[in-house]
């Protein structure tokens, strides 16, 4: 998947530049609502694969790197950006982990949620701040990272 943006049509680059903005942002709503409301890190997660996978397929994982992020790929023929992907997924698979064990310490059931209420905030009002998002986070970011490098290893191929 590392072809130029030279082999896709004109309309299908449009659609992905209007369109992956519109996935990501619905993938970080479900995130943030998913604590408490249907959603939540994992179906927010394979959204923002989705999006990211449009973009591999349309511009490709080279122009991604170079022309996104900044990032140069070595001369191996790996894509550096993929080892940050093992990276992202193995600090998600922690933070899902010790979120979920932290009540452990407190001599409370595993997976059991605290909510904090934060009140008075300028321009916000109140807003209710839940320990399962620190889950909902790390499943997030392992899912993310899981899938992008399974994405990114074919795509290399």
């Amino acid at each position: 998947m590392s072809r130029s943006s030279g082999q896709t049509t004109v309309i299908s680059q449009t659609v992905a530049r209007i369109v992956v903005p519109i996935i990501l942002v619905t993938a970080i709503a479900l995130l943030f609502r998913g604590h408490n409301l249907p959603g939540g890190g994992f179906i927010g997660a394979v959204l923002a694969v989705a999006a990211f996978a449009l973009v591999y397929v349309i511009f490709g994982l080279d122009y991604l790197q170079r022309e996104i992020l900044g990032i140069s790929p070595d001369g191996s023929g790996s894509h550096r950006l993929v080892e940050s992907y093992r990276w992202m997924a193995s600090i998600g698979l922690a933070i899902a982990v010790l979120s979920s064990l932290a009540p452990l310490a407190y001599g409370l059931p595993f997976l059991t949620q605290g909510v904090l209420f934060l009140e008075h905030l300028p321009l916000y009002g109140e807003l209710e701040v839940a320990s399962a998002f620190a889950f909902d986070l790390g499943v997030f970011f392992a899912v993310v990272g899981g899938l992008l490098t399974i994405v990114g290893e074919v795509g290399n191929e």
